[in-house]
């Protein structure tokens, strides 16, 4: 990517969906030299514009499931992986006997997945599903290099028309007890339910997070106004966001890994916020399991991933033990096939 595809790929995670009008007026080139070169990172697959429900919002669950298959087996399970609409990536690692997925479900499907299918699996010779429980960073946040290709000037008169999500509601601060409150959650805090056309709405979104209003309509049913209504709507209450899927190769991030850290729990959530403010880290989150922390790192090379280990993550305190696992291939990012 040059200079100008990295502006553009800046630009769409400011606003997935700013016209690229807007965007080529403030990197003062045409509107069809915009649409041409974002046509062409994305028929590559290097850039795209995605919608993503948001787990939180909805009440559904993030397992990162790590699976140990048969020598030759591993290609296969992870294609059959990458095929089911709730995995949202899906790699392969460490000596290519391993293949790792995180997968979105709702609690009520969640036993059948890790107890029932699975297991049943024949190749599939064991086992370990971390849940995860808080992110320090990824998802809404989006990758940082990503965000390094326009000025200060031009993230202002992008951000400044990019619709805005509304701010997360303060606590209650009533005569509640401690106790109380957590045996009776607010009712405000419930998880929200979509309805079928915003369901619908969603799945378009997943695909392309540009796809145009006339289709979004013909898609659910609805009217344009109204589809843009609903859009909006979600937005500002959290439900729906947009990311940017990127291919870490294209910015020159070579070497893939995923870390596991086993973290005192008074620094855990230290470590995790120290983790999100490295470059290298595309995801962090605190899990379940015999590790506290899952890591998404990205360097240009296993060079740098040693120096990123020894010098940044080595040194904080509170890290007991560290586990890694370099990814051989990736056939699912952001939710569609790689």
């Amino acid at each position: 990517m040059d200079l100008l595809d990295r502006q553009i790929a800046h630009a769409l995670r400011i606003d997935g969906r700013a016209p690229f009008s807007r965007i080529a007026a403030v990197l003062g080139v045409s509107d069809q030299t915009v649409a041409r070169r974002y046509r062409a990172l994305r028929q590559a697959g290097t850039v795209r514009v995605v919608g993503a429900l948001s787990a939180d919002r909805l009440g559904l669950t993030t397992w990162v499931i790590r699976l140990q298959c048969a020598p030759g087996s591993s290609a296969a399970i992870a294609k059959a992986l990458a095929k089911r609409d709730d995995t949202s990536w899906v790699r392969i690692a460490s000596g290519g006997t391993e293949v790792l997925c995180s997968i979105l479900t709702p609690d009520d499907d969640r036993d059948a997945l890790l107890l029932e299918r699975l297991p049943a699996t024949k190749p599939i010779t064991a086992i370990s599903a971390y849940c995860v429980v808080h992110t320090f960073t990824g998802n809404q946040d989006g990758w940082q290099p990503v965000a390094t290709a326009l000025d200060a000037e031009q993230v202002a008169a992008l951000a400044g028309a990019a619709p805005q999500a509304a701010p997360r509601a303060a606590p209650r601060t009533d005569d509640r007890s401690a106790d109380s409150r957590s045996a009776f959650p607010d009712p405000a805090e419930s998880p929200d339910s979509p309805d079928p056309a915003d369901r619908i709405l969603a799945a378009e979104l997943a695909r392309d997070g540009r796809t145009p209003f006339t289709d979004l309509a013909a898609a659910t049913g609805l009217d344009e106004s109204s589809v843009r209504r609903r859009l909006a709507a979600l937005l500002a209450d959290g439900r729906l966001y947009f990311d940017l899927d990127v291919d870490d190769r294209a910015l020159g991030y070579g070497f893939s890994t995923l870390l596991w850290l086993a973290v005192e729990p008074a620094r855990l959530s230290a470590v995790g916020a120290a983790l999100a403010g490295f470059p290298e880290v595309a995801f962090a989150g605190a899990t379940t399991g015999p590790t506290d922390v899952l890591a998404s790192v990205v360097t240009p090379s296993g060079g740098a991933f040693y120096r990123f280990l020894t010098e940044r993550v080595g040194p904080l305190s509170g890290v007991r033990e560290i586990q890694s696992a370099p990814v051989l291939r990736t056939l699912k990012r952001a939710g569609s096939t790689v």
